[in-house]
């Protein structure tokens, strides 16, 4: 007996979701707090668990490419693991201000 499985593709609109960050309605990302190119450095690996590294936020295109251009991996993966640092952080708040204004 063979089975088979269709997928269908959503409509573009419906794949759109809140950004975690910025509220925007936006097609998403998946952003690790702690930077896929950290999990094999001895520092993270001695404190953080497998799923501690696998955590993370749904982010819109505009939030996750401002991350990783305004800081370094090693600052995301120690300063910014969570939502409300990436809120505190001075930086992250002008942006999301600017960014809420943007289509």
């Amino acid at each position: 007996m063979a089975f088979t499985v269709q997928i269908a593709s959503m409509p573009k609109d419906e794949k759109q979701q809140h950004c975690q960050l910025c509220g925007r309605q936006k097609r998403l990302t998946f952003h690790h707090f702690i930077p896929r190119f950290c999990h094999s450095n001895k520092w993270f690996k001695k404190r953080l668990t497998r799923d501690q590294m696998q955590q993370g936020l749904e982010l819109c295109k505009d939030c996750h490419k401002f991350l990783h251009e305004q800081f370094t991996e090693k600052q995301l993966g120690r300063e910014l693991t969570t939502r409300q640092e990436m809120l505190k952080n001075e930086t992250v708040a002008k942006f999301i201000h600017w960014v809420r204004k943007k289509k």
